[in-house]
């Protein structure tokens, strides 16, 4: 008996997400080493840990696959990008990598909507709340190396921004949580 519960349309986009996340965890990986390799230990240190979230988010498409009854198909990912050129080319480059997946998951949660498929629908929008924060800290990060000089920015601000990286936490305030008396 067929027991899987996604369209072949979705299931296909569910896949090709869960590859997403698995490249975007190379991404991150290739980042942080280029970081470390460069002495920024504190922001290698921080696309370290979004490298694993992002694997870990590659296992949630995996897992919701199976549960559906789908067919997980596990493919080759793409080699990660060129090394950045710099601290603010790796921040914007961070910062399209977040905007080109919200637009996948998008992407996915339009099709879930269109079949009227409620559980996939619901299942996404944890992940549209998660690209939400992605993006939030990925500007947080242009504005930082922004006021630190951006492309110009000096060693003794380059220093201090890797050294605050090292214990930046992994997710940005949203506006959902903003009040008056705690806008950010």
């Amino acid at each position: 008996m067929d027991t899987n519960r996604l369209s072949k349309k979705l299931e296909q986009a569910l896949n090709d997400q869960m590859t997403k996340e698995a490249h975007a965890a190379q991404i991150y990986l290739s980042y942080a080493a280029w970081a470390d390799s460069q002495g920024y230990k504190g922001i290698a240190n921080f696309l370290f840990r979004h490298a694993h979230e992002e694997r870990n988010h590659m296992m949630k498409f995996l897992e919701y696959i199976m549960e559906r009854g789908g067919r997980v198909r596990v493919t080759a990912i793409p080699a990660p990008p060129s090394d950045p050129s710099g601290v603010n080319n790796c921040f914007e480059k961070v910062f399209q990598h977040e905007v080109d997946n919200t637009n996948a998951i998008y992407n996915i949660t339009n099709i879930a909507h269109e079949e009227r498929d409620w559980a996939t629908f619901n299942f996404m929008q944890w992940f549209v709340k998660e690209q939400l924060e992605e993006e939030t800290l990925a500007m947080d990060l242009m504005d930082k190396i922004k006021i630190a000089g951006g492309e110009h920015a000096k060693s003794d601000a380059l220093y201090a921004l890797d050294k605050d990286l090292l214990t930046t936490p992994d997710d940005a305030p949203t506006a959902e949580k903003a009040t008056e008396d705690k806008p950010l």
